[in-house]
């Protein structure tokens, strides 16, 4: 399977999870259809396993899949446009540093695939992430100079200046 074609689709389920309460692996099914993606029922749940997806209930009682970094998480009714229009938006806001750390912040939702994309591209200057709802934190290697770190996350994040 292309690597590409695989991370534009868990992009595209951790975008439809942040951005709707779905409750039964069918309701994903069917977003993910509608965004071009038809798979089996099988490779969604191996999806899910890989990234951890969860169910946890609602205000309301009802159970729907949240991602693992999301301990309180929000959701929008009605998002405002499709997963992958949210997608070609970009979700980086801003990046600030103090000392060895440093803090991305992103648009709701967008934070745990950008750290995602971060820690498996292997960028020598970042130790690792740790990601919320919409902000990253990052840890950073000794002695590293922020300008090597925001051209490092370039290919990852393209808009960061």
């Amino acid at each position: 399977m292309n690597s590409k074609l695989k991370s534009n689709r868990l992009a595209t389920i951790r975008m439809l999870i942040s951005s709707r309460e779905m409750s039964s692996q069918n309701d994903v099914l069917e977003a993910l259809k509608k965004e071009g993606y038809d798979i089996t029922q099988a490779t969604l749940s191996r999806d899910f396993k890989r990234m951890k997806v969860a169910k946890a209930a609602t205000i309301k009682g009802n159970y729907v899949y949240v991602l693992p970094s999301e301990t309180m998480y929000h959701r929008v009714n009605r998002p405002a446009m499709s997963a992958s229009q949210m997608m070609n938006t970009p979700g980086f806001l801003s990046i600030n540093f103090s000392g060895n750390m440093g803090v991305i912040k992103t648009r709701p939702g967008y934070a745990s695939s950008i750290a995602y994309n971060i820690d498996n591209t292997d960028i020598p200057e970042i130790l690792g992430t740790i990601a919320g709802d919409d902000t990253i934190f990052i840890a950073l290697r000794e002695g590293v100079r922020r300008e090597e770190v925001i051209a490092s996350l370039k290919p990852v994040i393209p808009n960061i200046q």
